[in-house]
């Protein structure tokens, strides 16, 4: 019998590229692009838990980085290290956020290892955040972000160690949390511009409720904004389920965020993402996603809502837990580089194949705003077979301009530099 020619044509045409990816197609340089015409329809039965298979560090794995660039091991053996932030003087300070402590690292060497460590303070409750005040060059207070508070160490610059007592400066914000899918407990801080405003970032406590169905959200998924004093808190946008990562766009000024969205809607949702945040803005969480997209488990609800729900700039692959971000400000990477985004990206857990696990790349070209394009940048922290030795967290832009990037899979630190073609 012959087959129609509308199947034989249906059998010979290519298949069309899906804009989702995993680890087998992550490779530096590799160019992605999501757009919301691409998104599937909500499917809860394809949700999985995959979570990572954790392995030592093979022998032969190392970091991959594009052509150019040479990737060292700067720091290793620490202890869960997450947010890291340069001060002035080019000192880099790390959260160990299990171990309550923030860690100073100090110089490079020949080899790209860090010439001196030390434990600049500990006692905290899993910090995350780091951010000095004032700008420039001779800040004179260290803030970070506690899971429940903000506090702040006196500081000159230079100093190994905290010179002072932690002093209090906002005593009170929804912490804690380690639920799978939600129960997010990282903070993290930015100055505003002009240095009159403190925001903080604050995950939501599960995956996708309410005030409704838990109380526990009340003052969740949202940025705040207070006074450097802690004084006269407000919420700055909201709907923005964990912003893991924040920064502050240094020509506009507009705040910028790394978000991890909601899981069990698919392999395909919702996308994680990056974007520039309008004041008062809201994006959509718990009740819809990347516009006016309705999560179905609050089918109906607040569909007042629905017309004001932000899009964001940058869709990323679902799941791939985006975290710290940056704009690259330093000289040492090509021209093409400056101003451009840098995120880290911790890996999936509700995808059938895994995600993330890379640092990546947003291109501006000089501009203030994204075309919603993103490249893998740093990969290689998944093995063939799929088990996972490395999960990058923080990305920080060293004083020669190098790239630092903490791993807590590993427990390192690795150093990207520019070597020339």
């Amino acid at each position: 019998m012959v087959a129609s020619v509308s199947v034989l044509l249906a059998r010979a045409a290519p298949a069309a590229k899906s804009p989702f990816s995993d680890y087998r197609t992550e490779h530096p340089g590799v160019s992605h692009k999501i757009t919301v015409r691409d998104l599937p329809p909500p499917n809860a039965a394809e949700s999985v838990d995959n979570g990572p298979r954790q392995v030592p560090r093979p022998k032969d794995a190392w970091p991959e980085a594009p052509a150019g660039f040479k990737v060292q091991l700067y720091a290793d053996g620490l202890t869960n290290p997450r947010l890291i932030r340069p001060a002035p003087n080019g000192d880099l300070f790390v959260a160990e956020s299990e171990g309550g402590a923030v860690r100073l690292f100090r110089g490079v060497g020949p080899d790209g290892r860090a010439l001196r460590t030390e434990l600049f303070a500990q006692g905290l409750r899993q910090p995350f955040g780091i951010a000095f005040y004032p700008a420039g060059n001779d800040p004179r207070w260290v803030y970070v972000a506690n899971t429940d508070g903000v506090v702040r160490f006196p500081y000159r610059s230079g100093d190994l160690k905290a010179r002072g007592a932690a002093e209090t400066v906002v005593a009170t914000i929804p912490g804690g949390g380690r639920l799978r899918g939600g129960g997010h407990w990282t903070r993290d801080l930015a100055f505003s511009r002009d240095g009159k405003k403190l925001l903080v970032s604050v995950g939501s406590h599960s995956n996708n409720d309410d005030t409704d169905n838990n109380p526990e959200e009340a003052q969740r998924a949202d940025v705040l904004e207070f006074d450097t004093d802690g004084k006269n808190g407000r919420v700055y946008a909201w709907g923005i389920r964990n912003a893991v990562g924040i920064a502050v766009h240094p020509r506009s000024g507009e705040l910028w965020v790394s978000v991890n969205e909601r899981d069990r809607l698919g392999d395909n949702l919702v996308p994680d993402y990056i974007t520039h945040v309008e004041p008062g803005g809201f994006y959509g969480w718990p009740w819809f996603y990347i516009g006016s997209h309705p999560d179905p488990r609050h089918a109906g609800k607040h569909p007042e809502l629905a017309a004001k729900v932000l899009v964001p700039d940058v869709l990323l692959e679902p799941h791939d837990a985006s975290l710290e971000m940056l704009f690259y400000d330093g000289t040492q990477f090509p021209a093409g580089y400056r101003g451009d985004i840098f995120a880290a990206e911790h890996g999936s857990w509700n995808k059938t194949v895994r995600a993330g696990y890379e640092v990546i790349r947003v291109p501006l070209h000089g501009r203030d705003r994204a075309s919603g394009e993103y490249e893998d940048f740093l990969t290689g922290f998944v093995t063939a077979s799929g088990d996972v030795w490395g999960r990058p967290v923080g990305v920080a832009v060293a004083k020669d301009g190098a790239l630092m990037v903490t791993d807590d899979g590993s427990n390192s630190i690795w150093r990207v530099a520019y070597v020339g073609r």
